[in-house]
């Protein structure tokens, strides 16, 4: 039998002996008067004071008949006093370190001078079957963090802040979006035909209707049907889905900021995520000022603007409208790329770009992408060849991607087929030919601007990878064999 194993019937036994002493050790209610943080910061405030407090066991510690113990909520910690003789709970032996309890006595100090609650009720609120970690060293392997995240936030309050920043982030940029007029709608998740990326898409099938469906890549299309239905600035914030790899900077659920704006251009909506990154960096930051690897950046800074194809030129010699396929692959193959199964010309491009944009620092856009690469962006009125798209660059990553949005229904049934066609014939990252979305924009859709950033922004700026900067990253199904022995699954 495991350590494990001997120290959950320990506890299991504790709980039938407080069943028996008529302690309901999963009870519905509670009371809270105050957060514990908000105790010890306000001492004065509260000195002498009757409070309720409540959260976890996170210590107990016995000497003779006084015990000290840490009591945790998410605001922080505050000792308790707990006297055998002024105590109304019947045996303080059955209580464990990550027990949840609620606590009421009156606030003082101890003779060492800590903060601490002097208890006179305790109400055992939620039993604890299986032991905390001894302490954070137990819980390094990465495997087990992510498994069972809610440990890491118990034992790891760094990484619980780092969530919390998270949640600002978000709330952060959606004050940031309605501060300039726009509306937040929804889209829907499963889609006859999905769009709006270069990307694989997952497949699920629609009993009801009997048809199969797909996660959506992007609300891209859907917004601007919207836009085409007289909304003017709209934007979501949702999760898409992308059956593609895994690594440091992507996952296959993320959330995504992607808003569209009528009667903008691409020049309008670069200076409003120009803006946005400065406002965000400063209010869950406070600095606008980063080093994340070997780069340095400060958004305050102007922003670079980088000619998609001059940069190409310059660096690697490729000339991206008149050089062969096989040139191409040859330069990557040359710097170390690998190259697995059919790669179209886009996605040589794409390569390309990827080892110039590496040594970037910025802030950074980058200009000028070409048409062939581009199958929703405007073409420019001078350069047919090339688009109205941006990318933001900064430390060497795409953080975000908008264009002026293509609204001329020829031009984007001739790319949908274009694209439609690479899908054909092997690509399945080429987008689908979606054709009601063609026919909404017979109807007509005003000139708009669109602009979408995944959560990738997050994780950078916090300098963590896509992993560690998502509660519960998808992994393989993994039950152990002690699991399975303690709950006698076959």
């Amino acid at each position: 039998m495991s350590r494990l194993e001997e120290i959950r019937n320990e506890r299991l036994a504790k709980l039938k002996k407080l069943v028996a002493l008529g302690i309901a050790p999963y009870p519905a209610q509670s009371h809270k008067d105050q957060p514990n943080g908000q105790v010890i910061a306000d001492f004065a405030k509260y000195d002498g004071k009757t409070l309720s407090l409540t959260g976890r066991l996170r210590s107990l510690r016995e000497h003779g008949k006084l015990a000290f113990a840490d009591l945790e909520d998410q605001s922080g910690k505050i000792q308790l006093l707990l006297r055998a003789s002024v105590i109304d709970f019947p045996d303080l032996s059955l209580l464990d370190v990550g027990d949840f309890i609620e606590a009421r006595g009156t606030v003082c100090k101890s003779k060492t001078g800590a903060i601490s609650l002097d208890v006179k009720n305790l109400k055992l609120l939620t039993k604890s079957i299986r032991p905390l970690p001894d302490s954070w060293e137990g819980l390094k392997d990465p495997d087990t963090i992510f498994r069972r995240r809610y440990l890491d936030l118990v034992m790891n309050r760094d990484h619980r802040a780092m969530f919390e920043r998270k949640a600002k982030f978000w709330a952060v940029s959606r004050q940031y979006m309605q501060s300039q007029g726009f509306i937040e709608l929804e889209t829907p998740v499963l889609e006859h035909v999905t769009g709006g990326a270069d990307a694989r898409p997952f497949e699920t099938y629609h009993n009801a209707l009997g048809e199969k469906f797909y996660m959506r890549i992007s609300t891209e299309l859907y917004q601007k049907r919207l836009i085409g239905g007289g909304f003017e600035k709209i934007y979501t914030l949702a999760p898409n889905f992308r059956n593609e790899g895994i690594d440091d900077e992507h996952l296959q659920e993320f959330y995504q900021l992607e808003w569209y704006w009528a009667y903008a251009d691409y020049r309008q909506n670069m200076e409003l995520v120009k803006n946005m990154f400065r406002h965000v960096a400063k209010e869950v930051y406070g600095t606008t000022k980063f080093t994340r690897g070997m780069h340095t950046f400060d958004l305050a800074d102007e922003w670079e603007e980088l000619d998609y194809t001059t940069i190409i030129l310059d660096k690697l010699g490729v000339d991206i409208f008149h050089d062969t396929t096989k040139k191409m692959a040859a330069v990557l193959m040359k710097n170390g790329v690998k190259l697995d199964g059919k790669v179209g010309k886009s996605r040589l491009i794409d390569g390309l770009w990827k080892l110039i944009r590496k040594d970037i620092a910025g802030p950074a856009f980058l200009i000028n992408e070409p048409k062939f690469m581009s199958p929703l962006a405007k073409s420019k009125a001078e350069n047919p060849d090339l688009t109205e798209r941006f990318h933001v660059i900064i430390a060497g990553s795409e953080l975000g991607n908008g264009y002026s949005e293509l609204n001329d229904p020829a031009d984007q049934l001739a790319r949908f087929k274009e694209q439609q066609s690479a899908r054909d014939a092997g690509d399945d990252e080429s987008q689908m030919l979606d054709i009601d979305y063609v026919e909404m924009l017979e109807y007509g859709m005003p000139p708009t601007s669109g602009y979408g950033q995944s959560e990738r922004v997050f994780w950078f700026l916090e300098n963590v990878t896509a992993r560690e900067g998502t509660l519960f990253p998808q992994m393989k199904r993994h039950i152990s064999q002690l699991t399975k022995r303690i709950y006698d699954l076959t």
